[in-house]
């Protein structure tokens, strides 16, 4: 009725009209399809790779930094605490002045928990910085330790390295994740190094899945545990990939604050076995990634028997 509407205004001399006094004119037409105009417009490139031809970025178009696979050891850096009732994706990464941020995740990330906590990026960051110090010099056949990494270590008095133990930030909010289900709400996090929230409860599912999407793992604390998290706390997670590997649903970690440490439990309840795949390779891009892998060395294999 649309398209009569708009052939008959057409016809009318562009005044609005309907296609009722337009009857006669209607009848079945040939139809025609034009290839030239897709041929100018669409790139058909299904099998055609060009791996040797660089991609072309946009000015706001950056991908996503690489993401690890979770650490043996982990140590958390409480990068915020928040009491309110209920956290909304919205405060967690608002959205308007950041909509046209969503091709470029490291920009994003400067505003999650602008509206919240504003301090919180700069805490991430700096907990980020220590990590990607760890990383080089876990690397590096030799070198000297920095001295905040190897104080950082020497907290947890466990016979850990920093080859073997991760550290990144996390969150504790009451019930995060209401609202809209902005999978930016957890990207943003893990962009700035996030590796877990801490909650009583988990506002939405939806939530919940995206912060595994991104290999962050969604722990649940008793409410009476909360008082013992504030910001600045460091939390030691020994054996934490082998406790998701094995399917337990719950570790005991270790806050740290200055010369006390605490114990606090941290539950897992309900993660699936791909939930706890995706949480040890780092992210479901990773996990893809893997499984990718995996089937090509299948189909190998099954070419060699095939040819002898």
């Amino acid at each position: 009725m649309d398209a009569r509407s708009i052939a008959a205004t057409a016809a009318n001399g562009g005044v609005l009209t309907s296609g009722e006094k337009y009857g006669e004119y209607l009848h079945d037409a040939e139809y025609k399809f034009c290839k030239e105009v897709y041929d100018k417009k669409v790139y058909r490139g299904f099998g055609k790779p060009e791996p040797e031809v660089e991609l072309i970025y946009g000015p706001n178009i950056c991908p996503w930094p690489r993401v690890y696979p979770l650490a043996e050891n982990i140590m958390l850096s409480v990068a915020s605490v928040i009491t309110d009732p209920v956290t909304t994706t919205d405060e967690l990464i608002p959205s308007g002045e950041t909509s046209s941020l969503r091709s470029n995740p490291l920009k994003l990330a400067e505003y999650a928990l602008s509206r919240k906590d504003p301090g919180y990026v700069g805490r991430a960051k700096a907990v980020q910085a220590l990590e990607n110090t760890r990383r080089k010099r876990a690397d590096a056949v030799s070198g000297e330790i920095p001295y905040d990494l190897k104080s950082l270590i020497a907290m947890t008095k466990a016979d850990v390295t920093i080859k073997n133990t991760g550290i990144g930030s996390t969150i504790f909010a009451v019930k995060p994740g209401d609202g809209s289900a902005r999978e930016q709400a957890a990207s943003s996090q893990k962009v700035l190094g996030g590796q877990a929230n801490i909650a009583e409860e988990y506002a939405t599912k939806r939530y919940r899945s995206n912060l595994i999407n991104w290999g962050m793992i969604p722990f649940i604390i008793d409410p009476s545990d909360k008082s013992k998290l504030m910001v600045g706390d460091w939390i030691f997670i020994p054996g934490i990939r082998k406790a998701v590997q094995s399917g337990a649903d719950k570790v005991t970690g270790t806050i740290i604050r200055g010369a006390s440490r605490t114990e606090i439990t941290l539950n897992m309840p309900g993660l699936a076995k791909e939930d706890r795949e995706i949480i040890l390779a780092g992210c479901l891009m990773n996990y893809y990634s893997q499984q990718n892998e995996q089937q090509s060395e299948i189909n190998r294999k099954k070419a060699v028997i095939k040819y002898i």
